[in-house]
Order: C-alpha cells, then structure tokens, then sequence
C-alpha cells in the first residue's frame, strides 16, 4: 500500500505545471444577447415532426414572431479586477468565441491569459455564430450558410502549405518551424461553425450596441472580426480606449472613412509568420497597412507588430492558439500597460 501511494504521489507531482497560472477570485460570470430586431413570417406551409423516437408526430407552424441580428455574449467579472477597463474579445469568419477559451491542445487560452492580467472579459458569439443561433434561409438570412472545409483552413490559415494537406493527419506537414500543435488540428476544426456572406451589417450593428452597453473597454479582434472592430470604433469613439488586431482581415477605406474620428485610439495591429507563402493575404496586409498610414496621418497612433521582426517565429493565424501564444498574449498586455488606460 505504502508503494502505491509513492507511487500516486509521483505520478500527481508530475501533472503539476512547470509554471503555475496566476490565481484570481471571480465576483460573477454571466451572458447576455444584443441587438436583433423582430421579424414575422407568414404563409410558410406547416409539417408534421416527430422529434423523438416512439413520439406522435405533431404539427409545426413556422408562422409568426422570431427575433433575429442578435448576438451572444459571456463575461467573467473579477472581485478585485487590477486592469482599468474590461477587455473585450472578437472571433473571426468561421469561428465562434471558443477562439479565446481553451486551446485546442487544452492548455488555457487569452481569456483566462487576461483574467489572471486582471481584465474582467467579454468573450462573444457575433450574429449567426454559435450561441447567437442563427434564423431561417432563404425567408431571413437571403444567402446560404458556407461551410469551411479542414483543407481550407489549413491553407488560408497558414498552418502549412498546400502540397501539405493530407486527409490522413500522419501523412500532413507543416511550415517548418511552425507553432502551431498540427497534432491537435482535427481538434481545431471541430471549432467551425457555418458563416453566411450577407449579415455584415446586422453584425457591425450588434457589435456597436455591445460597446455601448459595456464600454469603455479595451476590444482585441481577431481576422473578420478586423473590420467590424475598426467600424465600432469609428462608431464610437469615446468609448473604445484601445484596439487590438490580430492578423484583422478587413479595414476601412481611408477614401471613404473618416481616420481624424479614431486618432485619440491607440491601436496595435499583430502579424504572425508566412504570410508571403499564402498570396491570400497580400492585398489585406495592404489594405490593413493604408488605414495605418491614414490613421498615422491624422495625428493617431497605430503600431505594427510583425511578430518574426519582434523574435517571435512561427505563428499562423491562429496564433492565439499557438505554443507560444503566452508570449504573444503578454506582448499585448504590456502595450497595452503602456497606453495608461483610464475610464
């Protein structure tokens, strides 16, 4: 007995972390949804459904009142929060608010990174995403839902190049050097969720009225969300106290924006590496990089961090997931610290 409970105690001393995660205390956790207006549809045929095995069939009439545009958020508020604002996390196209949660390799992802920096966080599903849920096509939503395949993630998320993808996960190769856990990539994709192309603007109008409930705040997007966090800002700049980008795939256009309106707004803007083996992202680097120079201009303050420039080598898009992006999430946090965020 004795030589079992060595033997316990040996294997438990193993499963300790080398490093222990800071500890904080939570005051609530909770969630809402925002935005979304009332829609009715009538004149749609009813059916007869069964919904579960040896159950009558009953009759369902999908006439009548829905909400739809809204989108879900969940916040874990702290009991002695150190950081001035709430942090906000935005997901990208395909994605949902699990981008910011557990990793897909199961260690802790930038939600829990900011809550032990001492950052009360919102992490969000946008409209048609997730716990958002989604509404009727073609009656509501005019466009049907798109679905990313696993090889396309690979690909546009530079996991590795293209001539590395392989159905079978043993026969796939990667960048060299990438950061990215390519064992636990199946794991990832079970992250996709459907996307439509024609929600922008119940989206942005959702995201809008989340700052207005929870702002001021800091917003970290990430790709999609790129766009729709520049548009907020614009939208409301007297509530958004910094911005931070990952990899954003969207900016506004210095011709028809107005970049004078967001200069009081620090931003930082994060690029992984590989980006000139994916062609994909050449012409949203140059469109990121002109909102940049506009907003520079203008008398504000973007800074651009490419991430090999900085010493940090190997990350893909998804760099929030990453072995390394501990390394990045504190890159972010002490810029973030430098910026003397105040209410």
């Amino acid at each position: 007995m004795q030589g079992m409970m060595r033997a316990l105690a040996a294997v438990a001393l193993c499963t300790i972390p080398l490093a222990a995660r800071a500890e904080y205390r939570v005051r609530e956790v909770g969630s809402f949804h925002i935005g979304g207006h009332e829609v009715v549809l009538e004149g749609l045929p009813t059916s007869q459904i069964s919904f579960t095995a040896g159950m009558a069939p009953i009759t369902v009439d999908p006439n009548g009142q829905f909400e739809t545009g809204q989108m879900y958020v969940q916040y874990v508020k702290l009991a002695e929060p150190s950081a001035p604002l709430p942090i906000l996390l935005w997901h990208g196209g395909g994605l949902s608010g699990v981008t910011w949660e557990t990793k897909p390799d199961g260690k802790p992802g930038w939600q829990q990174f900011f809550l032990e920096r001492g950052y009360d966080t919102y992490v969000s599903d946008a409209v048609e995403r997730g716990r958002a849920s989604w509404s009727r096509y073609p009656e509501i939503y005019t466009s049907p839902p798109l679905f990313r395949t696993k090889r396309e993630g690979w690909d546009i998320f530079r996991i590795g190049p293209a001539d590395g993808w392989a159905q079978e996960p043993s026969a796939r190769h990667a960048f060299e050097g990438t950061q990215f856990p390519i064992s636990d990539y199946d794991q990832f994709a079970k992250q996709a969720v459907p996307r439509w192309a024609t929600n922008d603007a119940a989206t942005q109008a959702a995201y809008d009225a989340y700052v207005r409930k929870v702002c001021p705040c800091v917003i970290v997007v990430h790709s999609q969300g790129g766009n729709f966090g520049y548009t907020a800002a614009l939208h409301n700049p007297d509530l958004v106290k910094a911005l931070v980008l990952v990899e954003p795939s969207g900016a506004p256009d210095p011709a028809k924006a107005d970049a004078s309106a967001v200069k009081g707004i620090p931003h930082l803007v994060v690029w992984g590496d590989y980006l000139d083996r994916v062609p994909f992202w050449t012409p949203l680097m140059k469109a990121n990089a002109a909102w940049r120079d506009a907003v520079n201009k203008a008398g504000g303050h973007v800074e651009w961090l490419e991430l090999p420039k900085a010493g940090l080598h190997g990350n893909t898009h998804m760099l929030m997931m990453d072995r390394n992006s501990d390394a990045i999430a504190a890159r972010v946090s002490d810029w973030l610290g430098q910026q003397k965020l105040t209410r």
